[in-house]
């Protein structure tokens, strides 16, 4: 079951989806509860065409939502959804995806209360985000239910670390687990000439947690007015029109462009030099495994895993925290070692690999299996 509904798909919706996928053609019977987006996303098609039981769940109307605050029930429209799947299905295990810290309360008081197997993916954290620090009543119920999960997975021990803390308790039945990449192990994409170093800047547009604002910001500085350098921004999102202001209003306008989405990865590498990833929090970037792959060096914030992966100095470098001054600081040292950054891209494929394991998704499905 994915939480997932602020957008059709993400990068939290791979891990959970492409082992659906695995399970099934295996000959499980597997039932995937997904927000009734319309049209459905093509990789909710995909799932349906390859024997997963996708159920879309509708909307909460007005009218519910009016109720509940009317009565402060806590019975939510999506528990009452996925209760009809529960009941009507009986799994003998429940997997909850959350893009966030953890799944809504509800979902796991359910399990608990009819005494089903569950276990729960954390795809991402934040330290700054009112709603992942819950308020005393709140983080009890989460302290009461969750060590009754078979496992809390997580995608990075930072991201775990965090959560831990927003309930106030360890988790002695926690684990971190690794998403799935979209590139190939074996990638090796050609470097590209270093005329003017290129920078990519590979995320959805979306500022609250990937923080472009904060490199163009830097990029904006004095010092990078005479550097040779272009930046370009792949990918979408709801800030693409905003950043497109703020280039303007920065006078960035000739060194930066909005790509849109590439389906190649590879090709996004062959073209590029460096990965700039100015996120405010993460779990643990898709983008920067795949561009350590490719052998490409990052400029990341130190936030979530990314130190977990980035050796800094080494594979790439590390802004103490999402700031203008500070990423700034990890840019300029990228521009003085920029003659060294074939041999740390070099240095990042080598680390990234022994880091990451090969192929997540059967991994994480033979603990899927175990857990059975």
């Amino acid at each position: 079951m994915s939480t997932m509904t602020l957008v059709p798909w993400g990068g939290s919706e791979e891990l959970w989806s492409r082992t659906a996928l695995y399970l099934a053609a295996q000959g499980f019977a597997v039932s995937a509860s997904v927000h009734g987006w319309s049209p459905p996303h093509r990789r909710v098609l995909e799932l349906k065409q390859h024997g997963v039981d996708v159920r879309l769940r509708p909307s909460e109307p007005v009218w519910s939502r009016a109720r509940r605050r009317i009565l402060d029930s806590n019975s939510t429209w999506v528990r009452t959804q996925v209760e009809k799947l529960i009941s009507s299905g009986c799994p003998e295990l429940v997997v909850y995806s959350d893009g966030g810290n953890f799944p809504p309360i509800e979902l796991i008081e359910l399990c608990v209360v009819k005494e089903l197997p569950f276990v729960t993916i954390s795809q991402a954290n934040s330290e700054s985000s009112e709603r992942n620090w819950f308020d005393d009543p709140l983080a009890e119920r989460y302290r009461a239910v969750l060590p009754a999960a078979r496992r809390c997975f997580f995608v990075s021990r930072a991201n775990q670390h965090l959560a831990e803390n927003q309930i106030g308790c360890d988790l002695p039945n926690a684990e971190v687990v690794y998403n799935p990449f979209n590139v190939d192990i074996n990638a090796s994409p050609p470097w590209p000439p270093l005329g003017e170093l290129r920078l990519a800047s590979v995320a959805r547009l979306y500022v609250p947690s990937k923080g472009q604002d904060i490199l163009l910001e830097a990029l904006a500085d004095s010092l990078w007015a005479s550097r040779k350098w272009r930046l370009s921004f792949y990918g979408d999102g709801p800030n693409r029109v905003t950043l497109e202001r703020l280039v303007l209003r920065l006078g960035l306008q000739d060194r930066i462009s909005f790509e849109g989405h590439v389906a190649s990865v590879e090709k996004i590498w062959a073209e590029n030099h460096v990965l700039v990833m100015p996120s405010r929090y993460e779990g643990l970037p898709l983008v920067v495994v795949e561009a350590m792959l490719c052998g490409r060096p990052v400029v990341a914030t130190n936030v979530a895993g990314n130190s977990e992966i980035v050796d800094d100095g080494v594979t790439g470098f590390l802004a103490d925290a999402p700031t203008v001054p500070l990423y700034g600081r990890a840019l300029n040292r990228l521009w003085e070692r920029r003659s060294e950054l074939e041999d740390m891209g070099r240095a990042a494929a080598k680390h990234v690999r022994e880091k990451i394991p090969a192929d997540p998704v059967r991994i994480f499905a033979e603990k899927i299996k175990d857990l059975l």
